[in-house]
C-alpha cells in the first residue's frame, strides 16, 4: 500500500472575477502519494479580496501561499467546537477521502505533512 508523502494546494486566477480592484483565486488540494499519484482531497476551495486600484503590486506570493493554506482548512471554530475539534473533523475527512481511493492514512499524519502551494502561471503573470 502506498503512503502519502506531501499535500499539494494548487492555485489559479478566476479570470472573469479578476481586475485591476479584485482578486479571486480557486484552491485545490491534492495529496502525493510515494507512487507519483496524486489524489484530490478539495477542489471547491478559493477566496476572493478587494481593494484599491492596483491590487496586483499590492498582492504577493506569499500572500497567496499564506491565504491558500488557510482556505484549505482547517476551518475557524464555531459554535460550540474548539480549535482541535476543528482540525481533527478536517483531517479526519481528508483521510476519509483517500481511504475511499484505497490510501490508509491516519488523520493525524495528513498535519505533519509538508504543504506546498503552487501558483498557476495565469496567477504568477497577473501578480507581475
Amino acid at each position: 500500500m502506498t503512503s502519502v508523502t506531501r499535500l499539494v494546494t494548487y492555485t489559479d486566477l478566476h479570470v472573469g472575477a479578476t481586475n485591476a480592484r479584485q482578486l479571486s483565486v480557486s484552491a485545490r488540494l491534492e495529496a502525493v502519494l510515494a507512487d507519483g499519484r496524486s489524489v484530490v482531497l478539495l477542489d471547491d476551495r478559493g477566496w476572493s479580496s478587494s481593494g484599491p486600484s492596483g491590487i496586483p503590486a499590492l498582492t504577493s506570493p506569499e500572500d497567496i501561499e499564506e491565504t491558500a493554506r488557510t482556505v484549505v482548512g482547517p476551518d475557524e471554530p464555531f459554535d460550540d467546537m474548539t480549535q482541535e475539534q476543528m482540525a481533527a473533523g478536517h483531517w479526519g475527512y481528508l483521510a476519509g477521502v483517500l481511504g475511499e481511493q484505497g490510501v490508509d492514512v491516519a488523520a493525524h499524519e495528513l498535519d505533519r505533512l509538508p504543504h506546498d502551494v503552487v501558483l498557476s502561471e495565469r496567477l504568477r503573470a497577473w501578480l507581475g
